[in-house]
C-alpha cells in the first residue's frame, strides 16, 4: 500500500517553521488546484535555485537555507504538499552533467559523475497524477539566462542548470499540466517511490571522505556563486 501524504525524516512537514509557512499563506483554505498552484510557485520563485550540503536534508533545512535544487527543492514541495493534504511521490533519475556545466565550472564538472542523481514531484490533483519539475529554477535565475544567452537554432538550450526544447518558453508555469525544464537530460529512469527517503536510499549519489568534504565547504560555494552571477545579470538587464 501507498502512502503518498505520511510525514518521513526528511518530509518533516509537522515542524514549526513549515507549519508556521503554511499558516500565515492560508495554502490550507484553498481548493486542490490552489493550494498546488501557489505552493508550487513559492517554492519556484521564494526558495532560490542553489546547492545545499546534501540532497538528504529534510524540507525543513531546505526552507531555512532558502535555496535548493531539484532533489531538495522536491522535498520542500512534497513537504508543503503533504502539510495541505494533497497527495504527492517522488520520480527519480539520473541526468547527464553537461546539464549542470556552467553552473559547475574547473575541477567542480571534471570531478563530478557522469550521471548525476535527479528527480521531479509527481502531484496528484482531481485524481490526475502531473509531473512537476519546473519549479528547480527560480525566475531570476532564468531571467539572467536569458539575458546570457540564446537558444541553439532549433530553440533548444542546455546548460546552466536547464535542459528543455523550448529556452524561450520553458513549460515552468503550473496549471493542471506537467511542468519541465531539464527533462532532456534525463539518461536512466529509476521509477517511483513514496518519498525521498526510499529513493535516496537505494539510488541517492554517494559522495564520501574528501570529495564529500570538498563538495561541502568549496565545491557548492563556488557553483552557489556562479548561479548568483547569473541571477545578478537578469536584475542587472531588467534594471536598464
Amino acid at each position: 500500500m501507498h502512502d503518498y501524504l505520511k510525514e518521513t525524516p526528511m518530509l518533516d512537514f509537522k515542524s514549526d517553521s513549515i507549519q508556521s509557512l503554511v499558516k500565515k499563506h492560508g495554502w490550507s483554505h484553498l481548493d486542490d488546484k490552489n493550494k498546488v498552484k501557489e505552493i508550487y510557485d513559492f517554492v519556484r520563485d521564494d526558495i532560490l535555485f542553489g546547492y545545499n550540503v546534501d540532497d538528504s536534508v529534510p524540507a525543513s533545512r531546505v526552507l531555512k537555507d532558502g535555496y535548493g535544487q531539484c532533489n531538495t527543492k522536491g522535498t520542500l514541495l512534497m513537504a508543503l504538499l503533504r502539510a495541505v493534504g494533497i497527495e504527492c511521490r517522488v520520480h527519480g533519475f539520473t541526468i547527464d552533467k553537461v546539464l549542470q556545466k556552467g553552473a559547475m565550472t574547473g575541477f567542480v564538472y571534471k570531478n563530478a559523475p557522469n550521471e548525476i542523481f535527479h528527480s521531479w514531484v509527481e502531484v496528484c490533483v482531481s485524481g490526475k497524477w502531473y509531473n512537476l519539475e519546473g519549479f528547480i529554477l527560480d525566475a531570476k535565475y532564468l531571467e539572467g539566462l536569458h539575458a546570457l544567452f540564446k537558444p541553439v537554432a532549433d530553440g533548444s538550450f542546455t546548460g546552466y542548470g536547464v535542459a528543455v526544447k523550448d529556452f524561450e518558453n520553458p513549460p515552468i508555469n503550473f496549471d493542471c499540466c506537467d511542468t519541465y525544464i531539464q527533462s532532456e537530460g534525463i539518461v536512466r529512469d529509476f521509477g517511483v517511490y513514496d518519498d525521498p527517503d526510499s529513493l535516496l536510499k537505494e539510488h541517492g549519489q554517494s559522495i564520501k571522505g574528501l570529495k564529500k568534504f570538498a563538495y561541502r565547504h568549496l565545491g557548492r560555494k563556488l557553483m552557489n556563486k556562479n548561479v548568483a552571477k547569473v541571477r545578478k545579470c537578469g536584475a542587472h538587464n531588467k534594471n536598464r
